[in-house]
């Protein structure tokens, strides 16, 4: 918190809720909590897990109503996706979101009984399904769920304004393909996003195999 810059385009009512929100999260996280049964909790720790219950379910509607117009734009074009992430990431989903997922992922981690108890885990299901399909139209969503990795320098073309005919013309070298050449002798290095053929530049090096 200390070294936390706030964004200036940020609203006051946002910064608030985010201060509330960390405010909520660290009085669930005392360290003589860990261990106890769920009828020993005291009246007050109770209290804030149903604040933090009814402070989810708030944010879930508003996230649940922000969604669907989101992705009826987004679906539009590549350039809409991107504007509207754009909207999207300084809105409540992009700021609050997900620092509250990752807070209740350590909360339960911490003590699995009180989270239980305070019932704010299930409302977050609830937005699985517009978050999933809001981010399925992202571009070259196909490859990023095809490959374990998807080189930056083909995918950050979608988001320089080039045309996806561009991005046509462009062989893309699958991770499995280059294990596999490199497998049978051959020696491909990826740089930048790009993949180099280095095999006769090998025999040539000074610096031998090992530093290439």
């Amino acid at each position: 918190m200390d070294q936390e810059i706030y964004n200036k385009e940020r609203s006051a009512s946002l910064d608030l809720l985010l201060r509330f929100q960390r405010l909520l999260v660290s009085k669930l996280y005392p360290a003589d909590c860990v261990g106890q049964l769920p009828n020993t909790y005291s009246p007050d720790l109770l209290g804030v897990g149903s604040l933090l219950k009814k402070y989810t379910a708030l944010l879930c509607t508003h996230i649940g109503d922000i969604l669907p117009v989101a992705t009826s734009i987004a679906c539009t074009s590549h350039r809409h996706f991107a504007e509207v992430s754009c909207v999207v990431d300084g809105d409540l989903t992009g700021i609050l979101l997900p620092e509250l997922v990752v807070s209740i992922v350590l909360l339960l981690s911490k003590n699995a009984g009180l989270m239980q108890e305070a019932g704010a885990i299930p409302l977050l299901a609830g937005l699985l399904e517009h978050l999933d399909r809001f981010n399925h139209l992202a571009p070259g969503k196909e490859r990023d769920d095809n490959e374990d990795l998807a080189w930056p320098g083909i995918m950050g073309s979608f988001f320089t304004g080039q045309s996806c005919r561009n991005n046509e013309e462009v062989t893309l070298i699958r991770k499995a393909d280059l294990e596999n050449h490199n497998k049978d002798g051959g020696f491909w290095t990826v740089i930048d996003g790009k993949v180099y053929d280095i095999k006769d530049f090998q025999t040539q090096s000074l610096t031998g195999s090992s530093i290439l």
